[in-house]
């Protein structure tokens, strides 16, 4: 049985794991990302980051890289697919903010690329986590044992570490996601516009990556009639297509396009407002970002941009905590200066959870509104989504992009 000790140990090699563990990089402190498949996750295939995002990933040192990868959307335009006319269009022109649609596995690639060799252990799932003294034990299926000072669980929406603070799975929304992504080898032809649709209880958008990538969403309400599509390709994409309504060729031709092995099926969940109320975002030295903390309806898009929020959040309180301190563990007993170290690292994850509660609580709590009233099928909800609220609903999106998680130090 082999045991390793690290001072940083970081579970999931996503979005906040990758991020998180490129910030303390950049600050001079090592990590090690746990990642239990074989490879990095790329599947996914797209998500928006918004002008929140950007800031983070300004402060680790990367938006450039991707900005020049990808287009910048000018607007939002929503339309009704009963009369197939626009009911809102939302400039992004203005007031500094920045949207652009990210293909996934850039991202992770490039996050990825900056990091040290050797930071990401792969084939490392973790099935048991230990407390031993101010170190914490975490046990792999393949019997290595890890100590280390400081445990951040970034592993998703079946987080083991999520388990381990004493929150519960993540409930179910009664909806359905289906996505896709088309490459269009001489170029798709769009404009750089965030097109989204919606009516007859079903919700979808289409939005270019780059001048030929483009990616899709799907989110529908289940009933008895869809049930087994999400293992029939064939039967998702035809339940699609006789979904979109009243839309031009143009849309219809992109979901037409898709390759069977260019879709993923997903139920929608998130975690619950009052859990993340009242739950421990950290515990002793161990706390949770990205969907392992937070997982919330995409209807918002703003996700991944928490995630990013997450790192930039957690990287700079950990950096005060081991500022003059090496990174490369020692003997582990309890000095006086062990002791002072582990205080200083249970009071900054204090206040990283301090400062993501609030922040948390409220993008979740609005995504899941958004998505009810932008799905909704009930006549009143429906005449007041498609007549009096869509300028409303298109303006949350900006103001819940409107924040800046700030830099590394």
């Amino acid at each position: 049985m082999e045991e390793v000790v690290q001072d940083i140990v970081i579970v999931g090699a996503g979005v906040s794991g990758l991020t998180t563990s490129l910030g303390l990089y950049r600050l001079g402190i090592g990590s090690l990302v746990l990642e239990s498949s074989h490879t990095l996750r790329t599947h996914g295939f797209a998500f928006a980051l918004w002008t929140n995002a950007w800031k983070a990933l300004d402060a680790v040192g990367v938006s450039d890289i991707l900005r020049h990868k990808h287009q910048h959307l000018t607007r939002l335009v929503s339309t009704s697919v009963v009369s197939g006319l626009p009911t809102a269009e939302l400039s992004f022109d203005g007031g500094g903010h920045e949207v652009r649609r990210i293909n996934r596995k850039v991202l992770i690639e490039t996050l990825s690329n900056e990091l040290p060799q050797g930071t990401i252990r792969y084939s490392s799932k973790v099935v048991h986590i230990q407390d031993s003294g101010f170190l914490k034990l975490i046990h792999l299926s393949d019997g290595t044992i890890f100590k280390t000072k400081v445990l951040i669980g970034c592993d998703g929406v079946n987080s083991v570490v999520a388990k381990y603070l004493g929150f519960s799975k993540p409930s179910l929304v009664g909806r359905a996601s289906i996505r896709g992504y088309v490459y269009c080898e001489e170029g798709h032809g769009f404009e750089p516009k965030f097109l989204q649709f919606f009516g007859n209880g079903v919700r979808y958008g289409v939005t270019p990556c780059d001048d030929h990538g483009v990616y899709w969403f799907f989110t529908y309400i289940p009933s008895p009639l869809e049930e087994g599509i999400e293992k029939n390709v064939t039967k998702m994409k035809r339940f699609v297509l006789s979904k979109l309504g009243n839309v031009s060729d143009e849309i219809r031709a992109i979901f037409e396009k898709t390759d069977s092995d260019k879709m993923i099926w997903s139920e929608l969940k998130f975690r619950h407002p009052l859990e993340l109320l009242l739950g421990n975002i950290s515990k002793d030295t161990v706390c949770l970002a990205g969907d392992a903390l937070h997982p919330m309806t995409p209807d918002i898009g703003q996700g991944g941009c928490l995630a990013l929020e997450d790192a930039v959040v957690l990287a700079r309180v950990l950096g005060e905590a081991f500022k003059g301190e090496s990174s490369v563990c020692g003997a582990h007993g309890n000095s006086e200066g062990q002791i002072e170290e582990y205080e200083r690292i249970v009071v900054g994850l204090k206040k990283y959870g301090k400062e993501r509660r609030w922040r948390s609580v409220k993008v979740v709590s609005v995504a899941y509104l958004v998505g009810f009233v932008q799905q909704s099928d009930g006549v009143l909800i429906s005449f007041l989504r498609d007549k009096l609220l869509p300028r409303f609903l298109a303006a949350f999106l900006l103001k819940m992009s409107d924040f800046d998680c700030g830099n590394l130090q």
